[in-house]
């Protein structure tokens, strides 16, 4: 009992200096914990980037209006309008752009622009370009596999259609647009806003009896946004050299796959 009321300071004494050594490495590992919580990536990251909206809140006022079909493009009342627009002249084939514009796009940003090229030595402009970087595609950029995969449709980096053809039509992706303040304005998924865009242009063109051929000037968007004076926040997506069918026309004869292998019933 003696022995043991002598020693019961010593051991009161280990007993603070072991509970203040785990008080202290307790705080040091939530400190670290914190740390490491505020550096590590979130755990679920953003896919698309251009879905992630680091700008001011834009309040905008929520207005609705009564569904009418007119809202909505109406495939009968697309084929009217574009065979009236028919009987005009090229240039007045605008009805075609209007109905590109019907299209549905991401939080309603309409992030295209069409560009009309109907100016000679502005297209060959655009020719120049782009026969310049198609020709270091196929020869370096693009590969043996894909330059031999394209044999069967006799294309090259030699395209004489963008002189040949009354219009040139580059449509441009708008990244990201402009409030009214200057600052920017995200625009979600404007690559697929307007391409879906794009699908219906093709359409109304090819109902007032146009033809074209999709174009993806592969490393020459920039170069021809500069040409075309377009501004820092469009890319281009897609060109189509625009006009009516030569007589000797001909074009690949290539199939389709069949309903069964596109669509899938449940």
């Amino acid at each position: 009992m003696v022995l043991f009321s002598s020693l019961t300071p010593v051991f009161i004494a280990v007993i603070c200096v072991l509970i203040g050594m785990i008080l202290k490495s307790t705080r040091k590992s939530s400190k670290k914990e914190k740390s490491d919580t505020k550096n590590k990536p979130d755990s679920r990251p953003w896919v698309d980037e251009d879905l992630r909206d680091s700008t001011d809140l834009h309040v905008e006022e929520n207005v609705h209006s009564p569904f009418s079909q007119s809202h909505y493009m109406s495939v009968n009342r697309m084929r009217i309008l574009c065979l009236i627009s028919a009987t005009l002249l090229l240039s007045d084939f605008t009805i075609c752009y209007l109905y590109a514009g019907t299209s549905p796009s991401g939080a309603h940003t309409e992030p295209w622009t069409f560009v009309v090229v109907h100016d000679p030595e502005i297209k060959h402009k655009v020719r120049e370009i782009i026969e310049e970087e198609e020709e270091v595609n196929y020869r370096k950029r693009m590969g043996d596999k894909w330059v031999h995969d394209l044999k069967r449709l006799r294309t090259n980096w030699i395209k004489e259609y963008l002189d040949t053809a009354p219009y040139l039509i580059l449509i441009f992706k708008q990244v990201y647009g402009r409030l009214p303040n200057g600052k920017k304005r995200t625009h979600y998924y404007n690559e697929i806003s307007v391409s879906i865009a794009c699908g219906i242009l093709l359409a109304a063109l090819q109902n007032v009896g146009l033809v074209t051929v999709t174009s993806t000037p592969l490393n020459c968007g920039p170069r021809l946004r500069v040409l075309l004076h377009r501004p820092a926040n469009e890319k281009l997506l897609l060109l189509l050299p625009v006009g009516y069918p030569s007589k000797d026309a001909t074009v690949p004869d290539l199939t389709r796959k069949p309903l069964d292998d596109i669509m899938v019933a449940m």
